[in-house]
């Protein structure tokens, strides 16, 4: 019989030796300890910066914590339900507050002064942040968490993608919109809607023909009409109206069609209203109809759905929650004259141009062009690089002079991932803005230049993904006699789809926060005013953030620079969130 000691040199490992296991893996530990500790000391001192938590004072701080950050806590705890994470939670806060203020007391008095940093603040990132994100973690698992954080996040997710779809027709044109939807659009849905309801196939498949004929009409009659509805009428028919006509169906088919109707139409007046309303006060009305009808129809809808089934109703009292937090302790502050913090980080610095004064100074211009420029990006990037994988995983020949040549463009690919960012920036800037004639520093040239750098990224994660679809569901798919396009289509794809999404969602990442390429290509450190078209000239949040950490004043190198990093990662968290959603949906599906 093999003994311990007979195989201790088997297959030439080597003398086995659990200590030096043992100290690879807490030489790994200390590693990801410290690579953590420093990423978010950085981040402390960037929020701290941005939002002048050095100047708050421990009554404001305290104030907040008693009227948002404990009801928050109190309510996971509720979700949570359980007597040891409550008694856990209690302990690390409790415990946390003394270890704390005795640790940094003693640093301070025995070592040196910790510049910008109280006990109290602290005690916030240290020990209340990452419990506040642990219980918020546990809690949503819970149905009234989940209800609640289900509520919270339609709001938030609707703002977002409210101010997103503004921004994004600023430089796209509204009126051709307008016909493209009207004549080429919603006839096109409504044939394959009503092909799919009727099982006509022939209607079903006359929807792509009938779209992109209306299409090439939108196109031809684009500068025919000259008269045209205001954009707010454009927007409310062409994205309000259905969005609610989406959220009627859905409620129609649980609850009936009365009840669809009052769900979806509620909050389509109350989106029109404001969107008039909004017009009359100056307020640019179709940015505030867009928030106000992906915000509110499928809240609704949540909120019919929550009610109807009855099951964790309590929890949608968390937004009206965290609300009332925020205006008591607003009324506190203001009542008992507490100091506050002035932030750089407000309403003015994300609606504003920039400027010489600190004060003033605002990153709008650069918002507008880093969204229009992501938002391209993402979709060039992702049809090219799913089309690029599933062609040389499904359709090309493994052997061969073929095979020879896709090994060759594999091997090129690979070797395209690691190219400097420069490089590329150069590449846009002799074929796209020299070339091709798409202008020096616009929307277009950046888009591309920026597509092209992460398309290896796309193509490789993509492969990945349809390499992992195992192949006995390609030949059941066989087997049953379909195509393989039908098999692409219907069994690898949506198998493939939440890997290919989490590729993509790294793609992205790096490409939002390029600045090199965007250098090469002529692109504006500094503009102030939004940009209007795709050929406009831009600039986005890495440069303009670039050229404030340039500037002599202080006020500029920590607080407007650290300002606008944390709106690039707000805006870049949201981006992931938003695709992780999408990427968490596929696998449920699957």
């Amino acid at each position: 019989m093999a003994t311990d000691a007979d195989n201790a040199n088997v297959g030439g490992f080597g003398q086995v030796s659990q200590v030096r296991g043992a100290v690879f893996e807490y030489l790994s530990l200390g590693a990801s300890v410290v690579g953590l500790v420093a990423l978010g000391v950085l981040l402390v001192y960037v929020t701290i910066d941005a939002f002048d938590l050095a100047n708050a004072s421990p009554e404001w701080l305290l104030t907040y914590f008693v009227t948002i950050v404990v009801p928050f806590i109190a309510f996971c705890l509720y979700s949570v339900d359980d007597p040891a994470v409550i008694r856990r939670s209690l302990v690390a806060l409790g415990g946390g507050l003394v270890a704390v203020a005795a640790v940094f007391t003693a640093i301070e008095a025995f070592v040196a002064p910790i510049p910008r940093l109280s006990w109290q603040l602290a005690y916030l990132f240290v020990v209340v942040t990452p419990l506040t994100a642990y219980l918020a973690y546990v809690g949503s698992r819970g149905r009234v968490g989940a209800v609640g954080f289900g509520l919270v996040g339609r709001l938030v997710g609707g703002v977002a993608i409210g101010l997103a779809a503004g921004t994004l027709f600023l430089v796209f044109d509204a009126l051709l919109w307008f016909l493209a939807y009207t004549l080429g659009v919603l006839p096109g849905v409504a044939l394959y809607a009503y092909g799919r309801w009727r099982s006509a196939d022939r209607a079903a498949g006359a929807a792509v023909p009938v779209g992109a004929l209306g299409l090439f009409a939108a196109v031809f009659l684009r500068d025919v009409i000259a008269v045209y509805p205001s954009d707010l009428i454009i927007y409310l028919w062409t994205i309000a109206v259905p969005v609610a006509a989406a959220g009627a169906y859905l409620v129609a088919e649980r609850s009936g069609r009365t009840v669809g109707a009052v769900v979806a139409g509620l909050p389509l007046a109350v989106a029109a209203a404001g969107g008039f309303l909004a017009a009359g006060a100056g307020l640019p009305a179709p940015t505030v109809l867009l928030v106000l009808a992906l915000t509110g129809v499928p809240t609704a809808v949540y909120v019919s759905r929550v009610v109807e089934v009855g099951d964790g109703v309590v929890g949608l009292a968390l937004p009206l929650l965290l609300a009332a937090g925020v205006v008591a302790g607003a009324l506190i502050v203001e009542a008992w004259g507490v100091p506050a913090p002035d932030p750089w980080l407000d309403a003015s610095y994300v609606t504003e141009a920039p400027s010489r004064t600190p004060e003033e100074a605002g990153l709008y211009p650069a918002i507008v062009g880093s969204v229009i420029i992501i938002a391209l990006v993402a979709v060039l990037s992702f049809v090219l690089g799913v089309g690029t994988s599933v062609f040389l995983e499904e359709y090309t020949a493994g052997s061969g002079l073929v095979g020879s040549l896709t090994r060759l463009l594999q091997v090129n690919i690979a070797n395209l991932a690691a190219i400097p960012s420069v490089v590329y920036g150069l590449l846009g800037l002799g074929l796209f803005a020299n070339l091709l004639g798409f202008g020096l520093g616009t929307a277009v040239t950046a888009s591309l230049t920026l597509s092209l750098l992460i398309l290896p990224i796309t193509i490789i994660s993509a492969q990945e993904a349809i390499r992992s679809v195992p192949d006995d569901l390609r030949q059941g798919s066989d087997a049953m006699g379909a195509t393989r396009w039908q098999t692409t289509k219907n069994v690898v794809l949506p198998e493939a789809l939440p890997g290919i999404l989490t590729g993509t969602i790294l793609a992205l990442g790096r490409a939002i926060g390029e600045t090199a390429p965007l250098i090469m290509i002529g692109a504006a450190t500094t503009v102030f005013s939004a940009p209007s078209s795709l050929f406009s000239r831009f600039s986005a949040m890495p440069m303009q953030i670039y050229a404030w950490a340039n500037f002599p004043q202080a006020e500029f190198r920590y607080g407007v620079v650290a300002a606008g990093v944390i709106t690039l990662l707000i805006i870049l968290i949201g981006m992931n969130g938003t695709a992780i959603l999408l990427r968490n949906r596929a696998e449920r599906g699957n």
